[in-house]
């Protein structure tokens, strides 16, 4: 049986906003200056790999680039095709054509891919939502053009079975399991967190067996709420000795589907055991929808510092890249 993880009274965390994630637009599809709907965030090195769930691309970003004021962005990123295709101009034409690729991770090495990959997913939430794509890495962490999809339908069959308005929004490795992180909403409050065999489920996603495993574990988690709205995961990322963190937010919405008004939002700790240790309300409540960590320091002097990635719903309105810092004592507690 599942347990249920139940949120402490939250501590709100300062955010800072570094930069938006600007594009040159003759490289957009629909020539946008910026992405729109960063959905997914993977650090690899100094580089952030973006997804978006209205696009078909994999946005890439230096970390430390600094924007111009003049001629070209030196900030800009760049696009790597994921999905063939055009997604319609008009916003609910490509609400219902995109494959709302929610999540992204990083995936240590395996068949066809002895570096590792990048791992997109759909969200599951409609059955056009069913696709993944695996992006081999190269020894230096860059996309080599080793482009593999995957239909998610026979991973997320019995996941459906288990939730009614499945949405799948993070995933990550972490101990030798690959996570899910499902999302949920004002109908269902309960998030969960999915955990399959890394050693099982690597083969096929390598193409290599035909039938993904069963799910090893499902943990239910409910995070409490804002003003009445449920907090819920949007993406998470692996820490360090098993513990994990995740991002939440709050927003006001029955399903999956459709998008409702971000009335809050949150990083959370999760230890090694599965308990929620810490959870901290972001202030201004950005609609965060993927996160990094990177420790910084050493000893009792060190941070997490936790990079994250905005949707803000609107695609003239570019997401936004920010930073929190939260104390490495609140992650691994001293001996």
């Amino acid at each position: 049986r599942p347990g249920i993880l139940m949120a402490n009274t939250p501590t709100s965390l300062p955010v800072t906003f570094i930069r938006n994630l600007s594009l040159d637009p003759a490289q957009h599809p629909r020539g946008q200056a910026h992405l729109s709907a960063a959905s997914g965030l993977v650090r690899v090195r100094q580089r952030l790999y973006v997804v978006a769930d209205d696009e078909l691309h994999l946005g890439v970003f230096e970390e430390h680039a600094a924007s111009g004021t003049a001629g070209a962005d030196p900030a800009a990123g760049t696009l790597v095709r994921l999905l063939d295709g055009e997604l319609p101009r008009d916003k609910g034409k490509r609400k219902k054509a995109k494959p709302d690729l929610e999540t992204l991770a990083q995936l240590p090495p395996l068949p066809g891919c002895p570096s590792g990959a990048l791992l997109a997913l759909g969200s599951g939430s409609k059955p056009q939502r069913e696709t993944g794509v695996l992006v081999g890495l190269d020894v230096q962490g860059v996309p080599h053009g080793r482009i593999a999809s995957l239909d998610l339908g026979p991973l997320y069959a019995p996941l459906r079975k288990r939730f009614d308005d499945l949405n799948i929004e993070g995933a990550f490795v972490l101990s030798g399991d690959l996570l899910l992180l499902h999302r949920g909403n004002k109908g269902d409050a309960s998030s969960a967190c999915i955990r399959y065999d890394w050693n099982l489920i690597a083969p096929w996603l390598a193409g290599l067996q035909p039938k993904p495993p069963g799910a090893k574990s499902v943990q239910l988690m409910v995070l409490g709420d804002v003003d009445g709205v449920p907090l819920s995961l949007t993406d998470g990322t692996a820490l360090q000795g098993g513990a994990w963190a995740f991002s939440a937010v709050a927003e006001n919405t029955d399903d999956s589907y459709l998008d409702g008004a971000c009335v809050g939002s949150a990083i959370g700790i999760v230890a090694p055991d599965g308990q929620l240790r810490h959870l901290h309300r972001l202030a201004g409540a950005p609609k965060v929808e993927g996160i990094a960590a990177q420790l910084v320091g050493t000893g009792l002097g060190s941070d997490w510092v936790f990079t994250l990635v905005t949707d803000p719903d609107d695609p003239h309105i570019p997401a936004q890249l920010l930073q929190t810092h939260v104390p490495g004592r609140l992650v691994t507690p001293a001996a």
